[in-house]
């Protein structure tokens, strides 16, 4: 499915990753993007509305299904990121409560509208998802749950016509790497390309940038994806396939 003529929904829309995406969908020819983030974002371009989103404020979750009525793809963009060493409790929860349960939450809210539009969700996780960074271990746990919880969805809505994606950017040029010092960082702006390149491809994951692509290499056929495969055959007869 093309971007362009359809109606997009990038969460964490205010910098980094989320502005590039929403700056891509425009130039893709999308009709109107919703740009979601905890303080509004102003953009030039009249086909972008400001959504007021902070995905563990529920109300605000619903506030954001009333306003926007129609939507064709979904992309879960917003999280958090700290250093940590796993001695303090509170620091996983924090990710937990951003990366799996208020994405969650946001892609709940909003899958009648996809279920309507037969349409894409697109879930950002992250290459440490597949393999822990060590000086990140609560992000890390976080992002595997998110693909954990992308993998199930993608099985599941496939059966109401909603197709699944995961895009694995490596390090990325944003305020979320500043700290990992002087490492070669692809750009927010060909990661938000590569996204939609990968989507429209019709990729169910999504190797954002060189070094993912590197990783990558082979994850089709890999053991974990394998397995996913099986478990989706297994699933059929309980979830109502043919």
């Amino acid at each position: 499915m093309s971007i362009s003529g359809k109606s997009v929904l990038v969460t964490g829309a205010n910098r980094g990753i989320g502005r590039a995406l929403v700056d891509e969908a425009l130039r893709r020819g999308a009709s109107r993007v919703y740009a979601a983030s905890r303080q509004p974002i102003t953009h030039s371009d009249e086909r972008v509305v400001p959504v007021t989103l902070d995905i563990t404020n529920a109300d605000q979750i619903a506030a954001a299904v009333a306003q926007v009525g129609s939507l064709d793809v979904l992309v879960n963009n917003a999280g958090t990121f700290s250093f940590d060493d796993m001695s303090d409790p509170s620091v996983l929860e924090g990710h937990l409560n951003v990366n799996v349960h208020g994405t969650l939450k946001v892609t709940q809210a909003f899958l009648p509208l996809l279920v309507a539009a037969s349409g894409k969700l697109v879930n950002i996780v992250s290459l440490s998802a597949i393999s822990a960074v060590p000086m990140a271990p609560s992000y890390s746990m976080s992002k595997a749950a998110q693909l954990s919880q992308t993998v199930v969805l993608r099985t599941v809505l496939a059966y109401k016509n909603v197709s699944v994606h995961a895009a694995f950017p490596g390090l990325v040029d944003t305020d979320m790497t500043k700290d990992f010092g002087d490492v070669p960082k692809a750009s927010a702006e060909s990661v938000a390309q590569a996204v939609f390149d990968g989507v429209d491809n019709g990729a169910e994951d999504i190797f954002t940038d060189p070094f993912a692509e590197m990783i990558g290499n082979g994850y089709g056929d890999s053991p974990s994806k394998n397995l996913e495969r099986v478990f989706a055959e297994q699933a059929k007869p309980i979830l109502g396939g043919q």
